[in-house]
């Protein structure tokens, strides 16, 4: 039996996943570690905490079918994006911890620039906005505060996001290598030239001499070392982890749309072989490229989805697991109308406000657990409905009616009922819920010749179930005006 190996680098934990000949899961291990908060604003990850666990969890897999490298066609990489990793070439150690995407540490620099008028030249040349958001000002950030830039600029140092780092390590520093989507998210990167900006190297004093090389997402990115898992397995996949969702969900055609539900919420609308600049501060971003052609997205951005229910369970600790969540909600007081606006490290699209904090509205002495739970699932509604009008307002006619969705969220029928009600349209579930590894399975074993073409794959695509809108327009569209009005209130404090 053939395997294919999908590593799924997350915000949280490190997966692996084995898919077999027909991409259907055969075995899989999960592994958390440690985040780290050393300021208000500020997340960090420890770089070998990231190594170790996608190490341990491959072995782990790999034991639990009882195979061999041998057994692996390819390895396939998916990651967290914009998460930054710096470290030196002759150690192999980092300079400093990972800063995380959600990091808003440089939110007063990014402001500063915008004041200045650079935002126009950034969204020129990436399609992004100039917020910390992205990888470039956390890599700025670490030059400065390590004072490092000297050894950067002569090539003692590396710069990559997290799949560059992982690549780096499991082929002993032979690849320093990214591919096009991660590329795309560092705010480094011309997506319409296909290669690193000079200009937005020179704006953010980053050397060139750092980068990582760019490829397709299907290439030959290197070979792990034969002592990592008994003999060398080819790496022949990596997409950062929303677009290796826009992947695994088969959203090849021009129009379909896809969202994400992890510790973020992430909309991408597929916009075929020319990028639509956005006009409602949506990010214009590369989807995939294979054989050297990218495809372009829309994408949206949400920074707590998910992480809303972790704050139920850690902050509040009004629930044990993020199961219980359903029940809850459906046992709270409609007549409460709480509206929870969950900007706890800002806002992301389209309101890129990344100083904005947190609220609760609608506070009664009969607002109870119930109705926290309800109010945390109702915002990841409303703000994919946010996105999605925004995408509307930028690319009409390309809306293909049908959001598919993915991720740990989706698993809640209340909350995917309420997002199909909230957006007014229809929202399916896949069959194969962990469409991020399988992109990533599926770009790798594509490449190795095992698994079929972009058409086939789309084929093979299955529904489990479809949510159909059933709330009155009226009552939708009164629900969306309070959501409003709340985010006006919480951006105005």
């Amino acid at each position: 039996m053939t395997y294919v190996m999908a590593i799924d680098q997350g915000t949280t934990s490190s997966r692996t996943i084995l898919f077999d000949a027909d991409m259907k899961i055969a075995a899989s291990a999960q592994r958390e570690f440690t985040q780290h908060f050393p300021a208000n604003g500020w997340v960090e990850h420890d770089p070998e905490d990231l190594w170790t666990t996608v190490v341990e969890t491959a072995r782990e897999a790999m034991e639990k079918l009882g195979i061999s490298a041998s057994d692996i066609a390819a390895i396939g990489i998916t990651n967290q994006r914009e998460t930054t990793v710096v470290w030196d070439k002759a150690t192999g150690k980092a300079i400093h911890n990972a800063i995380v995407w959600q990091d808003r540490r440089t939110s007063e620099y990014c402001a500063e620039m915008v004041k200045a008028g650079h935002e126009p030249t950034v969204t020129d040349r990436t399609g992004l906005l100039f917020d910390p958001y992205f990888s470039s000002t956390k890599l700025k950030w670490i030059l400065d505060k390590t004072d490092s830039r000297g050894r950067a600029a002569s090539g003692e140092l590396l710069f990559g996001t997290v799949d560059s780092w992982l690549i780096w390590r499991m082929t002993g520093g032979a690849s320093h290598v990214t591919d096009a989507t991660n590329a795309a998210r560092t705010m480094l990167y011309d997506i319409h030239k296909g290669r690193w900006s000079g200009t937005m190297c020179d704006m953010l004093d980053v050397p060139q001499a750092m980068l990582p090389t760019v490829q397709d997402c299907a290439s030959e990115f290197g070979t792990t070392t034969p002592d990592l898992f008994g003999a060398s397995i080819p790496i022949l996949g990596v997409a950062g982890d929303q677009q290796a969702a826009t992947v695994g969900q088969a959203c090849f055609q021009k129009g379909m749309m896809k969202s994400t539900y992890g510790t973020g919420c992430f909309a991408l609308l597929n916009t075929g072989d020319a990028p639509v600049r956005s006009e409602n501060r949506l990010l214009t971003t590369i989807g995939y490229q294979i054989d050297g052609k990218p495809t372009y997205a829309l994408e949206g951005s949400i920074f707590i989805a998910g992480a809303v229910v972790q704050w139920l369970r850690d902050g509040l600790k009004i629930i044990d697991d993020a199961s219980q969540t359903q029940a809850m909600a459906e046992a709270s007081d409609e007549a409460q109308s709480l509206v929870l606006v969950p900007a706890f490290t800002g806002l992301g699209a389209p309101y890129w406000n990344p100083d904005c904090r947190g609220a609760i509205f609608g506070l009664t002495r009969n607002s109870g657990p119930d109705d926290f739970a309800r109010a945390a699932l109702e915002s990841v509604g409303y703000q994919t409905r946010d996105l999605l009008e925004a995408m509307q307002g930028d690319a009409a006619g390309l809306d293909g009616g049908v959001l598919r969705v993915d991720g740990g969220m989706t698993s809640s029928n209340w909350t995917m009922q309420f997002l199909s009600d909230v957006i007014g349209a229809p929202v399916d579930r896949p069959v194969v819920q962990e469409t991020t590894a399988l992109g990533a399975a599926w770009l790798a074993g594509m490449k190795a010749g095992v698994y079929p073409d972009a058409a086939g794959f789309a084929e093979n695509w299955a529904l489990d179930h479809r949510f159909e809108p059933k709330l009155e327009t009226g009552l939708r569209d009164a629900k969306y005006a309070r959501w409003k009005s709340a985010v006006a209130a919480t951006m105005a404090v």
